[in-house]
């Protein structure tokens, strides 16, 4: 049953306004925020400058990276960078009520071929309703919502009885540097939201994710010669028919949150480097990839199912036999994370979307890619994802979002976060 709007929460929700929505999110995406770059910093700085006019409580502050990457827990990391820049700020709670943090990266994937993109991907270009740049979807749109429910709720001078925080984090895209150092910074709270994009539904569980190399040996030759030496890429098929094989192999048994998903836990070879020069036999490939993690396994586990399965596909290779493959792990390296079944923030916020829709509660599902919700959900703070866009654009050079789906989130953000750490 959902719940009456108070007058306080109905002044809120007429203080959301669409039109410095759709201002902020252009301001931010004309950020090239790309993960590890100096503008990833900038936009950093840019917000905390938006929160201090809030009169929130800001932590911002240059993270320890050594102390970081030297920490056992430490998630990984692929971008390059000599910097990172934590942010979070926090209302000034006025009574013993919970904390709430509302969760947001700040940094975006480079944009690619800029041949495919209609205009410069970081100079955003409005149609209507949609806006079209890199990070539009993942996830400045949900940046924004929660700044603008943030500013909301102070417009409508709501004395809260608890603390809701905003935590704004870098490196989310190549393993979550950026979540873990404002974990270990000591900011926490009792429930968290992140606006990651999910069309509207629901995300209270994330399968891992775990980047792999394979480094394939050959025996280098002159290409007129090739029969006596070995071709590093003819090596390495075999491997990647047994890859093919595990994936099959650990698809089959699949928690009722992925099963809508035609391939749950992804096993994907991404880039694939052989050869120095056209007219030699390469003597050595090297090929990175991704290895989903399913719900609720031990990434350690995950991990040795891919070795063994590498190991044996050498075993059975003539050359591979007596010159085995090498796997190791290095960039990210994602754990899968869970919302506890029926924990009640699933409900408050299902409720609140259904009263700004006038719809249903979204429906629940998990997510086939890592994120920062297995970080949060590990260090015992329940998390789930809702926020504006839709990820099959994320990445891609038609990333795009509805500024009225953004005002959607935000709406639906006002009601939960006033619900949650309560009012005086």
């Amino acid at each position: 049953m959902t719940a009456i709007v108070s007058d306080l929460e109905a002044s809120a929700l007429a203080a959301v306004d669409e039109a410095v929505i759709a201002r902020l999110l252009l301001e931010l995406l004309a950020v090239p925020s790309v993960t590890g770059s100096a503008a990833e910093s900038e936009l950093q700085h840019v917000l905390a400058r938006h929160m201090e006019r809030l009169d929130l409580d800001v932590d911002l502050w240059s993270m320890n990276l050594s102390e970081l990457r030297a920490h056992p827990r430490f998630p990984g990391g692929e971008a390059p960078r000599t910097e990172a820049w934590g942010l979070v700020g926090g209302t000034r709670p006025r009574g013993d009520g919970p904390s709430l943090i509302l969760q947001g990266h700040v940094d975006v994937v480079p944009p690619g071929d800029l041949a495919r993109w209609e205009s410069d991907p970081f100079r955003p270009r409005v149609t209507g309703d949609v806006v079209h740049a890199r990070g539009a979807c993942d996830m400045k749109a949900g940046v924004v919502a929660i700044l603008a429910a943030l500013t909301a709720i102070r417009t409508a001078g709501a004395r809260l009885r608890g603390r809701v925080s905003a935590h704004f984090v870098v490196s989310e895209e190549d393993g979550g540097l950026g979540a873990f150092g404002t974990l270990e910074r000591g900011h926490t709270g009792d429930a968290c939201i992140i606006t990651e994009p999910t069309s509207g539904a629901f995300m209270t569980a994330n399968a891992g994710a775990l980047t792999f190399r394979i480094e394939v040996p050959g025996r280098a030759t002159h290409g007129s010669t090739r029969y006596v030496g070995v071709s590093a890429v003819d090596a390495y098929l075999p491997i990647h028919r047994a890859l093919a094989r595990l994936e099959a192999r650990r698809n089959t048994d699949v928690d009722p949150l992925m099963s809508e998903y035609p391939i749950p836990y992804p096993l994907s070879v991404g880039t694939v480097r052989a050869g120095d020069w056209a007219s030699s036999v390469p003597d050595l490939l090297v090929a990175e990839g991704r290895l989903g993690v399913r719900l609720g396994e031990d990434p350690a586990q995950a991990r040795t199912e891919l070795e063994t399965c590498v190991a044996e596909a050498c075993t059975d290779d003539p050359w591979l036999r007596s010159h085995p493959a090498r796997v190791t792990w290095p960039g990210g390296q994602f754990a899968s994370g869970r919302l506890p079944a029926g924990h009640p923030l699933a409900a408050l916020l299902g409720d609140a979307h259904a009263e700004v829709t006038g719809g249903p509660r979204p429906s629940e599902r998990g997510a086939p890619y890592g994120s920062d919700l297995r970080l949060y959900s590990g260090a015992g703070i329940p998390t789930l994802q809702y926020g504006p866009g839709d990820v099959r654009l994320a990445h891609g050079p038609q990333e795009r979002v509805h500024v009225s789906e953004v005002v959607t989130v935000t709406r639906a953000l006002v009601l939960a976060t006033l619900r949650a750490v309560g009012t005086r």
